[in-house]
């Protein structure tokens, strides 16, 4: 059963290696949307426990936290008038450690933190990306150091599709 501390360790396991083989490469982290909970816990391990900052943190399609994300996304509206919807849903998350705390891990890291994300996310809402770039810029001492990209609606990249803007690489750099 996949659990977030088994994704956090693996994700270790793997930067570890990357460590290993990289040189002076530059090393960042880039989480797409369930992917973002496991990339900032990740670096605010290495900066908590190794006193490691990782090069930089790429958030596409972000979150604030699993349960906000799992009472924000368009297929929980219809179930959320029900009773129990909280307990039933959101409660289970907690239940099976599955919190992802995006907004209590960028208010600790120090590294380069780029937010991205589509005005048109019909996963994953603007307004929850938006506020874990507000919490972050909030906390970081370096405010430079924290950028928030949406990308229009007209270009249709939704949840899934920002990867393929051919702007991206420049914006990232």
């Amino acid at each position: 059963h996949p659990t977030e501390s088994g994704f956090t360790t693996d994700v270790l396991a793997l930067y570890d290696w990357a460590k290993a083989r990289s040189g002076n490469s530059s090393i960042l982290f880039w989480g797409h949307s369930l992917g973002t909970g496991i990339a900032t816990n990740v670096a605010r391990k290495l900066q908590e426990e190794r006193g490691v900052q990782v090069d930089a943190v790429v958030l596409e399609s972000s979150y604030t936290n699993v349960r906000e994300a799992a009472a924000h996304i368009p297929l929980s509206k219809i179930y959320r008038q029900f009773p129990g919807f909280e307990y039933l849903v959101l409660d289970s998350l907690a239940l099976g450690n599955m919190f992802f705390h995006s907004d209590e891990n960028v208010k600790v890291l120090a590294c380069p933190l780029l937010i991205l994300h589509a005005e048109d996310d019909a996963v994953l809402p603007l307004h929850l990306g938006r506020k874990l770039f507000e919490t972050a810029r909030s906390a970081y001492k370096d405010k430079t150091k924290v950028k928030f990209i949406t990308f229009p609606e007209k270009l249709g990249l939704g949840h899934d599709y920002i990867s393929f803007n051919p702007e991206l690489p420049a914006l990232v750099k």
